[in-house]
């Protein structure tokens, strides 16, 4: 299923996008797209059940409908850094021997097409695709990848905005270049695991004003969504509703010749991962 949520910020419902585009309204089936729905397996049924029977759920009419972030109330989200070779490769960087983590704040998250605000003070926002994983059953102290795909609900695109001064020359922490307001836009949808066949075979792909500068996939992740989360899940738990965004390709500003062409007001960024959806974004001054 391909899950979302529609509406004015902060007051989006549930929908559904069925198999011929219509979106259907899902309200009057669950009150929301989020952890709880996500680990209920009778109400995720009532929504197939629903999705299946013609006439059910009522359309849409999705001109000039918002489409908001695919997933409410989000308990954390934990972000791996350099989890692809080329973009590793073209930082510099070592392969790391374990994965890199860092957090974003659930503030964080924006619908797939609203605006990204470049912070005050800037010089170096830059931008990286990414897949989301969106865990559907506690995770604790999992044994093998194989259990770490099996509590996985769904996979969105994300697109984990970065300044890179804050994050790495300002001391401290990455955190501090990954948290600025409007730094995760997320979605258009949720799509169930069911209908990903292999999370290791996803193209992603990112254009900058219409150029292309991210055409990577998830074959080259370094550590493969199932071992991810086997391998967080042993330092805490994960509860349904908590993204993972799982590292970005190469391709990114930071890696490019100087003059390096960060993001500024104007800008126009494009995204999606091969079926899970396409953002776009209008770059303004915060």
């Amino acid at each position: 299923m391909k899950l979302l949520r529609v509406g004015t910020a902060g007051a989006e419902r549930p929908a559904l996008l069925d198999h011929d585009g219509t979106l259907r309204d899902l309200s009057g089936i669950v009150p929301d797209i989020d952890g709880d729905l996500l680990a209920d397996a009778s109400a995720l049924a009532r929504v197939r059940a629903a999705a299946e029977t013609p006439g059910v759920l009522p359309a849409l009419d999705a001109t000039g409908l918002r489409i908001g972030p695919p997933l409410g109330r989000i308990g954390k989200i934990v972000c791996i850094g350099l989890n692809y070779h080329d973009h590793a490769a073209e930082t510099g960087a070592a392969i790391p021997e374990e994965p890199i983590l860092f957090f974003k704040a659930p503030d964080t998250v924006v619908g797939p097409d609203d605006t990204v605000l470049v912070p005050r003070g800037s010089r170096k926002t830059d931008w990286e695709v990414e897949l989301a994983v969106v865990i559907g059953r506690t995770a604790r102290y999992l044994g093998s990848a194989e259990e770490g795909l099996a509590h996985v609900a769904g996979y969105a695109t994300a697109h984990d905005v970065s300044e890179r001064e804050f994050q790495i020359e300002r001391g401290g922490t990455w955190d501090k270049g990954k948290n600025c307001e409007t730094f995760n836009p997320l979605g258009p949808w949720l799509v169930t695991a069911d209908e990903v066949d292999d999370p290791q075979a996803l193209p992603l792909r990112l254009w900058v004003n219409g150029e292309l500068k991210q055409n990577g996939t998830t074959a080259e992740q370094i550590f493969p969504v199932g071992e991810v989360v086997r391998y967080l899940s042993h330092f805490m738990t994960l509860y349904p509703g908590d993204i993972i965004n799982t590292g970005t390709p190469a391709g990114v500003a930071m890696g490019q010749p100087e003059p390096k062409p960060y993001l500024k007001a104007g800008d126009v960024v494009e995204l999606e991962v091969e079926g899970l959806g396409r953002q776009r974004q209008e770059l303004k001054d915060a």
